[in-house]
């Protein structure tokens, strides 16, 4: 007898924790993985001590990705020391070369791209997948003055057909629109997770459990209409 292929299972990042109960409820309701920033200017940052005391909270197999935007390389090597085992985001202009420099050998990294909400401003997502080949993946934002999404979505629609990368898609994420953003983005990219911040909050910077419950249940809902044969037809609507 010929089993059928697993149902596909979008990974699932809730970024920009500052409290304990936040990071408890990320687990409890089944994140793969939690987001703690490292930068100064933003309403969610915590320190590289603090997001020690909020990673050693993490049960095996959730991962701690602290971001970072322009930081120096020492200053990334120092929270490193502290998170050995933490994944790492460059969310600012930082080079190819900055980020492998940063990151060291060994430990993986992810590149936002940040993507034009204006229709009229191109961005060849291609090149650069391409240029940032050393990527574990990118992570696709709106492009919005400073850095992070503020919480909008750029237009799925304007990504390539067909780009040979893992993706995470984040940008204006809720509980409402998670799922036809997974439809539509998925089959573009090798894999794909989808990571939220603002869309899961009741202030900034204070996670609500309710809404990361219903974020995570609307993202196992679409994996449920991706394992079905007509899914393409389905992402297509």
């Amino acid at each position: 007898m010929i089993s059928s292929p697993p149902e596909p299972r979008t990974r699932i990042k809730i970024c920009g924790l500052t409290r304990e109960q936040d990071v408890d409820a990320a687990v409890a309701a089944g994140a793969d993985a939690i987001g703690l920033v490292l930068y100064p200017k933003s309403p969610r940052y915590v320190t590289a001590a603090r997001a020690a005391e909020l990673a050693r909270r993490l049960p095996p197999f959730v991962t701690p990705v602290l971001l970072f935007v322009n930081a120096p390389a020492a200053e990334v090597r120092a929270a490193c020391a502290l998170l050995p085992h933490a994944m790492l985001q460059f969310h600012g202009d930082e080079t190819p070369a900055e980020c492998a420099e940063a990151a060291g050998p060994g430990r993986p990294w992810l590149r936002a791209a940040r993507i034009p909400v204006d229709q009229a401003r191109p961005f060849d997502l291609v090149k650069f997948a391409s240029d940032y080949s050393q990527a574990h993946a990118l992570l696709l934002d709106a492009h919005v003055e400073g850095y992070g999404g503020a919480g909008l979505s750029f237009p799925w629609s304007l990504l390539p057909p067909s780009v040979s990368c893992h993706a995470v898609l984040s940008g204006g994420l809720t509980p409402a629109n998670v799922a036809d953003g997974i439809l539509q983005v998925r089959p573009r990219f090798t894999t794909l997770a989808v990571d939220v911040s603002s869309g899961v909050e009741s202030a900034k910077g204070i996670k609500d459990a309710g809404l990361i419950h219903q974020f995570i249940a609307a993202v196992r809902a679409a994996d449920v209409l991706l394992a079905r044969p007509d899914h393409a037809l389905l992402s297509a609507t």
